[in-house]
């Protein structure tokens, strides 16, 4: 599994249609069979840093299986409006990881 960090600065209400644009997206990451989940979260200190987190079984998986399947186009025309406001897009490999429960 590869974690991908996408970091959005995205100022007023536009940050609600970004949230709105992952909410849409879903279907299209959740259905490729490479992503296995996703959040997307806002800073409560600075309304307009949003932060994508991504969970996917690979980084091939996401670069080659992905976006070269029948989803992406769909994901893309969603998210497109945003890539301008990206200041950061990362993969991570978890190196540690523990819950209270």
């Amino acid at each position: 599994m590869i974690v991908e960090y996408i970091r959005y600065r995205v100022p007023g209400s536009a940050g609600d249609k970004l949230i709105e644009a992952y909410e849409k997206a879903a279907e299209p990451l959740l259905t490729s069979g490479h992503c296995l989940s996703y959040e997307v979260s806002r800073c409560v200190d600075d309304p307009a840093a949003l932060v994508v987190r991504i969970e996917w079984d690979s980084a091939d998986g996401h670069l080659t299986g992905f976006r070269s399947g029948p989803q992406f186009p769909a994901f893309f025309a969603l998210i497109r409006p945003f890539v301008q406001q990206i200041e950061e897009m990362r993969h991570y490999e978890v190196q540690t990881a523990r819950s209270a429960s």
